[in-house]
């Protein structure tokens, strides 16, 4: 599971590095330009002072995201976690520390939703270089796992939740699942088009993870492009995206298999933070107990566009495949699960 998702706005001000070495106006086209020196593996120690510029950003970043969870790289995203805390501090030896913590909730077939808490403390041996193409790779190594912890909180399937409580299935598998990702640690990429990917382990320079939909331009920032599967009476809160600017607006595309229809609901991040509180805290998904935004329906089948503009703010995009909310009201089988698989791609740019 991708346990951090730090998606990078620090390779944003990378220049501002080269700019405290008497370089002014640089960029990311000047690190393109000097690309071969600063690739050269004895001048680890200039990159690390390049890279520190942004790292100010990390925990801010990770906090204003989500981390799409997945059993491995290309499979579809399965749950979600909400780093909530998050602390760092350089080290002695220039390395960054990370302390985290926050709740998610991930779906299994044993389980069906299970809700959870996890906190970790990792030493990150970070590091950059710079492709032909001039995108920037920031490499995030693990040196050290200081401690990392999952707590079930809530099991929907009542088979499960005994089990359970008489041994902690759930638990053991958390922390195996998430000591394994954590040690990986993650690659972010800013594209020349200054896009940013995100991945886990370590991505050679010239490659990039695999997502639904390929899009290239400036134009617009893309939160999230993946395939999710929402299964029968679950819903899926992607967020929270952060909307810096007035006069802005959301881009969602999505394409649906699986199912016939599910909802697309736009709320405000304090309204999604009630309705994903309740989320999980109880193992049945009831309505949403707040405001709704914009709701629509992905049909299946169909190439599903929307432009939403929004004011300055932070927001969830919610896709819904339960009875109660939104407009779909989806038929529940106990012996014939469903599942909606979504492939998405979520994008800020200028409202029309």
């Amino acid at each position: 599971m991708n346990a951090l998702r730090p998606s990078f706005v620090l390779l944003l001000v990378l220049g501002l590095g080269l700019a405290t070495q008497g370089c002014a106006n640089c960029g990311q086209t000047a690190l393109c330009t000097l690309r071969g020196p600063i690739n050269d593996p004895s001048n680890y120690s200039l990159r690390r002072s390049i890279l520190a510029t942004g790292l100010d950003e990390f925990c801010h970043q990770m906090t204003t995201h989500d981390a799409p969870l997945k059993m491995t790289e290309d499979s579809p995203v399965i749950g979600r976690f909400y780093p909530q805390q998050c602390a760092q501090s350089q080290l002695e030896n220039g390395d960054l520390y990370v302390q985290f913590s926050g709740t998610g909730y991930a779906y299994t077939n044993l389980s069906k939703k299970l809700t959870f808490a996890m906190s970790g403390a990792v030493d990150y041996n970070q590091d950059f270089r710079v492709d032909d193409d001039c995108n920037i790779y920031a490499y995030f190594r693990t040196r050290s796992i200081r401690s990392s912890n999952f707590q079930t909180h809530v099991i929907e399937q009542p088979v499960a939740s005994f089990l359970n409580s008489l041994t902690p299935l759930g638990d053991n598998f958390g922390r195996q699942l998430v000591s394994g990702k954590l040690g990986e640690g993650f690659t972010v990429i800013r594209g020349k088009d200054t896009n940013v990917e995100f991945g886990l382990g370590t991505i050679a320079l010239g490659k990039h993870p695999a997502h639904p939909f390929d899009v290239h331009g400036a134009d617009r920032i893309t939160y999230e492009n993946l395939r999710t599967e929402v299964h029968q009476n679950e819903r899926d809160f992607v967020g929270p995206i952060e909307v810096t600017e007035s006069g802005r607006a959301l881009y969602v595309t999505a394409q649906l298999d699986g199912v016939q229809a599910i909802d697309l609901l736009i709320m405000t991040k304090e309204a999604g933070d009630v309705s994903l509180g309740l989320y999980y805290n109880y193992a049945a998904a009831g309505p949403l107990d707040a405001p709704v935004l914009m709701g629509d329906v992905i049909p299946m089948g169909q190439n599903f566009q929307r432009t939403i503009p929004v004011p300055k703010g932070m927001y969830y995009v919610v896709l819904d495949n339960t009875p109660s909310a939104g407009q779909v009201s989806p038929p529940m089988n106990l012996l014939d699960d469903r599942a909606a698989a979504v492939n998405y791609i979520i994008q800020i740019g200028d409202a029309p």
